[in-house]
């Protein structure tokens, strides 16, 4: 259980218990039952822009937002910041951009939304330390809940779990808020 490796043993013990009964993917479903509407990059880029215009007005502008196929969540990246510099005619230029690995397509908003703010809380805190997370729980007050919920769903397709939010398992829910509506606190 690699992404629960900093967990308490009790909480591990609990997952563990879980899996063995076969309730950890009924339990994540319950708590998140419909996946998000963001399939494009398109969309990503919107959503994102959406909540950094709510929260962080004053960071740096966005260059580009997407998913990537080539970032793996083996090699422990679900989502990546960077800053490209360039020298362009005696200027230095540079430019941000986020990407967001492609399992992400398929989970519910809530968890979208918490890789998407800890990926917006780099553009202004480099570390992973308290500003870093106080920055994080501001744009997102369950913040922490999400990241353990994520922790759990990537724990289940470790194991072998079936993806819970497959666009072919979701239904339409009649009378659903829009996928991409960024509440501001």
């Amino acid at each position: 259980m690699k992404y629960l490796a900093h967990y308490p043993l009790a909480l591990q013990a609990q997952v563990r218990q879980l899996i063995a009964d076969g309730k950890l993917a009924d339990l994540l479903r319950k708590r998140y039952p419909t996946a998000h509407e963001v399939r494009t990059d398109r969309a990503l880029y919107a959503y994102v822009i959406d909540l950094k215009n709510a929260f962080m007005r004053n960071a740096e502008p966005l260059a580009k937002v997407a998913f990537d196929s080539k970032l793996h969540v083996v090699r422990h990246a679900l989502g990546t910041h960077t800053t490209v510099s360039r020298v362009q005619g005696g200027k230095l230029k540079s430019k941000r951009e986020i990407r967001v690995a492609t399992i992400f397509k398929e989970v519910p908003l809530e968890l979208l939304r918490m890789i998407v703010v800890h990926e917006l809380a780099h553009m202004k805190e480099r570390e992973h330390d308290k500003a870093f997370y106080a920055l994080c729980t501001h744009m997102d007050p369950d913040y922490h809940q999400r990241e353990f919920d994520l922790r759990l769903y990537l724990t289940h397709r470790d194991g072998g779990g079936e993806r819970l939010w497959a666009p072919e398992l979701a239904g339409d829910v009649a009378g659903a808020a829009p996928a991409c509506a960024v509440a501001q606190d």
